[in-house]
């Protein structure tokens, strides 16, 4: 299956000297050059990990509206925004305004959130759980007013005395995008919260990372969960096609400088274990020559299921060296497998 191949950058900044983004200036600026080099080398998207209380990309429309202003063709996206924090009707205004900027090549992951850096941070944004409610609830309560802004929902009652004219009838967030509903993401970490963004019109976004459900290895229970989603999408009448991407650490060693940072790295095989009280299964990282890169990688059940590539970078190594991972990946690897 011919794929879309990207990069996920979770934009870490250390103020060490190993470090080559040292601040939150660097890994802000860092990601826009990287999203530029990518574009350059052919590469389709171009995905940002979202943490809040973190020394990692926060923020993240101001920085798809610069990635959009800089780029012309590559795919602008999150991997993924925590919608415990988000207002939804913000959301909506920012995510309209970024995919207009960047003429509508916006792919904006969304999820119920992982584990942050502070306790209940979603608290000190402002946000509460309904009484009954629980965080997840909520992040998906938020989820669903946002999907209705974004599609345009006439909602809100006019001023019988604005400022400045309004259009008949009640009113929508602006700007509105076209188009911008059907490429939102959900980032699911089971195969339930697969079918449930299949049943409200969300394309899949899965990553290195999902509840146990089988015991089974890691890739295997990701393309049941993949199954899950399409089954269930095809009970619905959405109107389009939906997506699914996956997340992989892949690294074809070409030189010694690959060798020495991620050859013989420890994790080559799935890890087994709990994430806020739940059994959890993270998949392997791939690193090897060429040649048996190609033979691991074809053995990935998930990503032979998959139509979207993302393929997570170490972005505190800086720009230059993360355009030669994504171009050996692009140039080495994906041709032989079909991919490309």
């Amino acid at each position: 299956m011919t794929k879309k191949i990207g990069f996920l950058s979770f934009g870490h900044w250390t103020p060490h000297p190993t470090s080559a983004t040292q601040t939150a200036s660097d890994a802000l600026l860092q990601s826009i050059d990287l999203a530029v080099a990518a574009e350059e080398l052919g590469a389709d998207g171009a995905y940002f990990r979202v943490h809040h209380f973190a020394r990692q990309l926060g923020s993240p429309f101001p920085l798809l509206a610069a990635v959009g202003a800089r780029t012309s063709r590559i795919e602008i996206g999150t991997g993924v925004i925590d919608m415990r924090y988000a207002n939804p009707l913000a959301f909506a205004e920012d995510a309209g305004a970024a995919d207009l900027i960047a003429g509508g090549r916006l792919q904006l992951g969304i999820s119920r959130g992982s584990p942050e850096q502070v306790v209940d941070g979603w608290r000190y944004f402002g946000f509460e759980p309904d009484d009954g409610e629980s965080q997840a609830d909520m992040a998906r309560r938020h989820t669903l007013v946002a999907l209705q802004a974004i599609e345009g929902e006439q909602f809100a009652q006019p001023n019988p005395r604005p400022m400045f004219p309004n259009p008949p009838g009640l009113l929508r967030i602006e700007p509105y995008s076209e188009g911008l509903r059907e490429r939102i993401w959900w980032g699911a970490g089971s195969d339930a919260t697969a079918r449930w963004a299949a049943s409200e019109g969300m394309n899949l976004m899965s990553s290195t990372l999902k509840d146990d459900e089988s015991g089974e290895p890691f890739h295997v229970q990701q393309r049941k969960q993949i199954e899950a989603f399409r089954e269930e999408w095809a009970t619905h009448d959405h109107g389009f096609e939906p997506r699914v991407s996956v997340s992989r650490s892949i690294f074809a060693i070409m030189n010694d400088l690959d060798r020495r940072y991620f050859l013989g790295t420890r994790d080559a095989e799935d890890q087994f274990g709990f994430i806020d009280s739940t059994r959890s299964v993270f998949g392997r990282s791939y690193a090897d020559e060429p040649e048996s890169l190609i033979e691991d990688l074809r053995r990935d059940e998930a990503i032979a299921a998959a139509d979207t590539l993302l393929l997570t970078v170490p972005n505190q190594l800086g720009v230059e060296y993360n355009a030669h991972v994504i171009e050996s990946i692009l140039t080495h690897v994906a041709p032989a497998l079909g991919w490309r």
